[in-house]
């Protein structure tokens, strides 16, 4: 019997929506960045607007966060929090050698599921 694993990815809903892409090079060590991500991915998630994330890094430290807003405001409004704002200047001055943020508005979204056998949305 199997079981069923949580896909990873965000569940988003029709387009248009909005895309953060945060794409980073970490320090070396953890110096309280792993207990901050997992804070500041449950914070978002409960913000108005906030429609998921998916995250990945790899072993050399470089990651991609894409974070999805039902519309400008919200991310807007997210950029703001002031627990937010202090995990940013955190990561700036503990976390991170490089990062570079990219906003995007989602126009189009399509997904494939092999178990499915077909595209959806193309």
């Amino acid at each position: 019997m199997s079981t069923a694993q949580p896909s990873p990815f965000a569940n988003t809903p029709e387009p248009p929506y909005y895309v953060v892409t945060f794409s980073s090079v970490r320090t070396e060590g953890d110096n309280g960045y792993g207990a901050m991500a997992e804070r500041m991915a449950e914070l978002a998630l409960q913000q108005p607007g906030c429609l998921g994330a998916e995250s990945a890094r790899d072993a050399d430290g470089f990651g991609i966060t894409n974070s999805y807003w039902a519309d400008e405001e919200s991310l807007k409004a997210w950029k703001q929090v002031v627990s937010h704002l202090a995990a940013q200047r955190l990561g700036r001055e503990r976390w991170y050698k490089q990062y570079k943020v990219r906003i995007a508005r989602v126009e189009r979204a399509y997904q494939f599921t092999a178990e499915e056998g077909a595209s959806h949305g193309e």
